[in-house]
């Protein structure tokens, strides 16, 4: 059988307690892991859910779904639909603010690999003669104008053509996700993270091998994300995010 291993924690509040926003869930043979987005302060939702509800019952959606062979795009359209009939009574879904999340999803099926990510989140395929491929949505990076993003753009381009596609209140995105299907024989391992990870990549000079390696031991890589924005602050954005990573061996099930 596979080893599945995964830790996650709260960005470091000020003067408060952070709750987590991101999510990780996992089977015998799959893991799959959420990094909720809520609405930015003065922006209405139009949901009387926070995205820490979003994140765990799309979690529970996709656990629903994993071990019937679907593909993935399936499972997690599945799971936005689910969450959507659980609270269309009570919010409008319509909002384009409404709570939303990223996925990445790996799933091993006979001798076969699937994998799928949404959004910011990424994942890494190692193999077994130590190469790595990683797998990362970056349509969120390239909207019109270049950064920083005004809250009106990123609203009107959210799970639309030629914007970005998210996990919230529209089935049809999860056809938008990467998605893919290797053999399992060549690789050793898949690695998952949300952004408040891969920032050792993307801001700290990391070797995208090394953080794959490293997502063996995911409390390890958090502890060195954690020392990082501590000693060398952030490059963009806020300083500290929830941070995730998950590591499923492959090579065990050969």
């Amino acid at each position: 059988m596979p080893h599945v291993r995964y830790a996650t924690a709260a960005a470091p509040a000020r003067g408060g307690e952070h709750r987590n926003e991101d999510y990780v869930v996992a089977g015998p043979s799959w893991v799959a892991l959420f990094d909720g987005a809520s609405a930015p302060p003065g922006v209405p939702s139009g949901c009387a859910h926070d995205v820490r509800w979003l994140v765990r019952a799309l979690a529970t959606g996709v656990a629903a779904r994993m071990d019937g062979g679907e593909p993935l795009a399936d499972v997690l359209a599945g799971a936005i639909a689910d969450v959507m009939a659980r609270h269309a009574g009570t919010c409008d879904l319509s909002n384009p603010d409404s709570p939303s999340a990223t996925a990445a999803l790996a799933r091993l099926r006979g001798d076969r690999l699937d994998y799928l990510v949404l959004c910011d989140s990424a994942i890494g395929l190692r193999g077994r003669d130590g190469g790595v491929t990683v797998v990362r949505d970056d349509r969120l990076d390239h909207l019109p104008g270049g950064r920083p993003y005004s809250v009106e753009l990123v609203s009107s381009l959210r799970n639309r053509p030629g914007g970005f596609w998210v996990a919230s209140t529209c089935p049809s995105a999860a056809a938008r996700a990467l998605t893919g299907t290797v053999e399992a024989a060549g690789l050793s391992g898949v690695a998952l993270f949300t952004d408040g990870v891969t920032r050792l990549a993307d801001w700290y000079g990391r070797a995208w091998a090394d953080l794959v390696e490293g997502a063996r031991e995911p409390e390890a890589l958090i502890a060195e994300v954690r020392r990082l924005e501590r000693e060398r602050g952030p490059v963009s954005g806020k300083r500290h995010d929830d941070a995730t990573a998950a590591w499923m061996s492959v090579s065990a099930v050969l």
